[in-house]
């Protein structure tokens, strides 16, 4: 089986899995976390940007539809996966465990990269303006400039709705719920 052939074929198997393997990844991170309260409060310097840039984010995106360039997708051509990351390593944090870190790591390398990968490859063929935004953003980790707007560069309430993206701070508050359950019911 030539590389190509792997790539195309693991692109897709990676699509299919992240989803059950996020939910084997929160088994293991509630055997592994070792929370603290001072833990918690100090995941949230990067639990909260990311759930407010997830949010930002998913009220700009018009999947499939058209290109989004402006707002946050003006400093990173993937927002929501970098939200995600830093809602991940704050989580990390707040369970206090080096393995969990590494397992996420893995986790994001093994799935998420080949799905962005994936991703960009479908945007480039639907869109043509692709490229050239491309060539202008970095995928993953935001540039530091000035933020671009436009007539249809602006917040959505009714795009954050559709994508559910509540769903994300609902998550992080179980989440939180469950490690101060963890702290005051098994100690750390």
């Amino acid at each position: 089986m030539s590389r190509e052939t792997f790539n195309r074929r693991w692109k897709k198997i990676s699509r299919r899995i992240r989803v059950p393997l996020g939910f084997l990844s929160v088994i293991f991170y509630f055997w592994l976390a070792r929370p603290s309260f001072r833990s918690l409060l100090l995941s949230l310097v990067l639990v909260l940007p990311g759930i407010f840039l997830r949010s930002y984010a998913s009220g700009h995106v018009t999947k499939n539809v058209k290109l989004t360039t402006t707002g946050p997708y003006s400093y990173t051509r993937n927002p929501l996966y970098f939200g995600s990351i830093l809602i991940a390593f704050g989580f990390a944090v707040a369970a206090r465990s080096l393995w969990i870190a590494l397992v996420f790591l893995a986790l994001f390398l093994v799935i998420y990269w080949p799905v962005i990968l994936d991703e960009e490859e479908y945007l480039c063929g639907q869109f043509p303006a692709y490229k050239a935004y491309a060539n202008r953003v970095p995928r993953l980790i935001p540039r530091l400039g000035r933020l671009q707007t436009g007539k249809d560069g602006r917040f959505s309430f009714e795009l954050y709705r559709q994508h559910r993206e509540y769903n994300s701070i609902l998550g992080a508050f179980c989440m939180y719920l469950v490690l101060v359950a963890r702290i005051l019911f098994f100690g750390r």
